[in-house]
């Protein structure tokens, strides 16, 4: 009963969070503080809502795709970008972790690369790749993948040397050290870096997409902002947000399953 009283508590202190804070859009707007151009109603915002997501006199969604579509390219894109970051950054942070050579060579690097911001490198993404699906998904690569290299390889140079030597006195070779010991005590903090990368790569998506984004959230909040549509860049900024959160809390789960002994050990 305590544990289900928290529980229905912490639900019900997030849902009144949201009605609170949509209360205060709602009075802002309907005292029309600024033009509704700045501030639409989170009424507008509702109406973009079924009108993005409908077809009607002839016109589907927004710039010919339905809102889902444009946020299930977004995710794809999102997906594809944080999968090879994190592959990669595991890999990457392994080594560095590991090899002092290579953390001396390397790790200078990876920090020169999570210091940029996004923009400043997509335009060169565009002339290597074009203006189609890989300089997206490259960059969103590139965003994703130091946040998950830092944290593996401070989480391996972090691992009890007495686990290693524990190890090889009960038989496990070199190479099995790495995958078998090291990786997994340093998982918690890994799932931590996955969960700054994923977040890197939401925020960078609408940058990936600025350029031949549509379909995609990033590419429609860039078209609705051209034309002044404010509702339309709220809504997608809503979707973006809400998708989030959602990603989040699922790999929050994944994290609890795959370490259940984090913070009782």
């Amino acid at each position: 009963m305590g544990v289900c009283g928290a529980v229905i508590r912490g639900v019900g202190l997030r849902v009144g969070a949201v009605l609170l804070l949509a209360g205060i859009w709602w009075a802002v707007a309907a005292a029309h503080v600024w033009p509704e151009v700045f501030v639409p109603s989170p009424g507008s915002v509702w109406d973009q809502l079924f009108l993005t997501s409908s077809v009607r006199d002839g016109q589907r969604g927004y710039s010919g795709h339905l809102l889902h579509e444009h946020l299930l390219a977004s995710l794809r894109r999102i997906g594809l970008g944080s999968l090879y970051g994190v592959a990669g950054g595991i890999a990457l942070g392994l080594v560095i972790g590991l090899v002092p050579t290579v953390r001396a060579l390397l790790g200078p690097l990876v920090t020169f690369v999570r210091t940029l911001p996004p923009l400043a490198y997509f335009s060169l993404l565009i002339i290597w790749f074009g203006i189609d699906e890989t300089p997206k998904v490259t960059l969103l690569f590139v965003a994703a993948l130091p946040p998950v290299a830092v944290a593996t390889a401070e989480a391996v140079r972090g691992v009890h040397e007495d686990y290693l030597h524990a190890a090889r006195s009960l038989g496990a070779r070199r190479w099995q050290l790495p995958f078998q010991i090291v990786l997994p005590s340093a998982l918690p903090e890994v799932i931590t870096g996955i969960r700054v990368a994923v977040g890197v790569a939401y925020t960078t998506v609408v940058a990936a997409e600025t350029v031949n984004g549509v379909p995609g959230i990033g590419g429609m909040i860039r078209d609705a902002q051209r034309y002044n549509q404010t509702d339309v860049v709220i809504l997608g900024l809503l979707v973006i947000g809400a998708s989030g959160l959602l990603i989040d809390a699922l790999l929050q789960l994944t994290a609890r399953l795959l370490v259940p002994w984090r913070g009782k050990a």
